[in-house]
């Protein structure tokens, strides 16, 4: 029985999807106007395990993933300029050339990362028309208003259950609490679905509608195409925790006053990664504008291999903040490196035999409890060492897990533990440095690196020797 909390009720409860053996789930996808950072990527992990638990558990999935490549401001408050035209500016380039270079780069990301793509990839500009016919339904329902030379906004204050999502105080908001306000609009959580072309200057990404020429807003995109590809009632949504109180706190809004009834089953956010709080203060999250923009490239340069950070975000549950320092990252790159010697050392003995049961349904438990990672991954590590069972057995038991836990088992291969004698000597003479400085923690990591890269150390009157194996 899969469980799986709901942020709309607070509660982890059993999955029932709306057609029997099916399930339809649309993630919020990236604003391509930069590369996608590993806070980012994070989130997309954890909608990956997500999927592969529902397919796991004999579902046939309907995914859809949108691309903002229009319509998202630098601020929630309906302010400031496109993400996309920032992009441009940054780089010299078309609005349309950014776009097509960092949705391939993100797909590239998501491949490094054995990350399933979804069945359905839609652009926001690819779907502007729908987005307009869903903006002219609210209108008819009397819940848009115009702010000359700004857009056409919704009103939520027609709305009794507005902010339901995130439990906001909306009398506090309307109070003016915290929240910056566009000049004209009649209350403080109303937003955008259209703004209006600036008439001094013609943007790159405009388009004529029934209000004046301009372009959609970020929320009413994701509702228009969920509804198009999903239909009026989808089962899962996901995305981010710093969706929860705008994004989609908004789509929900906009979306079932079009349609007149619930619209989405299950609500799920993977929280942030984090980095470790400073003095006095608290943990921040990582993201471009608070200059904590750290890439799957930035990554491969220290010479983590990706999966190895597949790795490490499995050994945090979505739902709980991830705490990323480089020691811990080098320790999860270190233990996925011996899990590619354990695999290595498994494959020859195996001969189709079957998985061992016991671990299989240990590992069941762990995921169908709300995707509970570091529990699969215990999981996986008992099976390993259990000595007793047929090391065939084993190897298949290892293959079967993997379909959840998508960390290429079957693809390893032996040059991937190859490492140069260069960067072997660069690592002793690294750790040498740290333990003249009595810096022991940093020595046992660069020896447990090298143990994951299958080098053995031994400290000698004469030095430190090494070997392979």
């Amino acid at each position: 029985m899969l469980r799986l909390y709901n942020t709309m009720t607070r509660n982890v409860e059993e999955f029932r999807p709306i057609e029997d053996g099916k399930a339809g789930l649309y993630t919020c996808g990236l604003t391509v106007y930069n590369y996608a950072h590993i806070g980012n990527l994070r989130t997309y992990l954890f909608e990956d395990i997500l999927k592969r638990v529902l397919l796991a558990c004999g579902f046939q999935v309907r995914h859809v993933m949108n691309i903002t490549d229009v319509g998202h401001l630098v601020s929630d408050a309906d302010e400031g300029e496109d993400k996309m035209a920032v992009g441009a500016a940054r780089e010299g380039k078309t609005a349309w050339e950014i776009a097509e270079f960092y949705q391939q780069a993100f797909r590239r990301d998501l491949a490094r990362l054995n990350i399933i793509e979804p069945d359905i990839w839609c652009k926001a500009t690819g779907h502007i028309s729908e987005q307009i016919e869903l903006i002219h339904r609210l209108q008819e329902k009397g819940l848009t208003y115009v702010i000359e030379g700004d857009g056409v906004y919704f009103e939520t204050s027609k709305l009794a259950d507005y902010g339901k999502l995130a439990r906001l105080d909306v009398s506090g908001l309307r109070a003016g609490a915290r929240v910056e306000m566009v000049a004209g609009k009649r209350n403080a959580t109303d937003f955008a679905l259209w703004k209006f072309s600036p008439k001094d200057s013609k943007r790159q990404m405009e388009w004529p509608s029934p209000w004046g020429v301009g372009f959609p807003g970020w929320h009413i995109e994701c509702s228009a195409m969920a509804m198009k590809y999903l239909g009026e009632r989808v089962d899962i949504h996901c995305g981010g925790v710093d969706h929860i109180s705008v994004h989609h706190t908004n789509e929900i809004a906009q979306s079932e006053s079009a349609m007149g009834h619930p619209w989405v089953n299950w609500w799920m956010h993977g929280e942030f990664l984090v980095f470790p709080r400073q003095e006095g203060g608290e943990a921040a999250k990582m993201s471009k504008s608070a200059g904590g923009f750290i890439t799957l490239e930035t990554l491969a340069e220290r010479g983590v291999d990706p999966l190895a950070y597949r790795y490490f975000c499995l050994n945090g549950h979505y739902r709980a903040q991830l705490l990323f320092t480089w020691e811990s990252l080098d320790a999860a790159a270190n233990a996925f490196g011996r899990l590619r010697r354990a695999v290595l050392d498994l494959r020859p003995h195996y001969s189709g035999q079957g998985a061992v049961e016991a671990h299989l349904e240990e590992f069941r438990a762990a995921y169908e409890d709300d995707l509970n990672m570091p529990r699969a991954l215990a999981a996986m590590w008992g099976a390993m060492k259990n000595e007793r069972a047929d090391r065939g057995a084993v190897y298949a038991t290892l293959l079967a897990m993997d379909a959840v836990l998508g960390l290429g088992l079957e693809r390893m291969k032996e040059e991937v533990l190859a490492i140069s004698e260069a960067e072997i000597g660069r690592l002793i003479d690294q750790r040498n440095e740290a333990r003249r400085a009595r810096d022991f923690a940093r020595s046992d990591a660069i020896r447990q690196e090298l143990v994951g890269k299958g080098i053995a150390l031994e400290d000698t009157p004469a030095g430190t020797i090494w070997r392979r194996g």
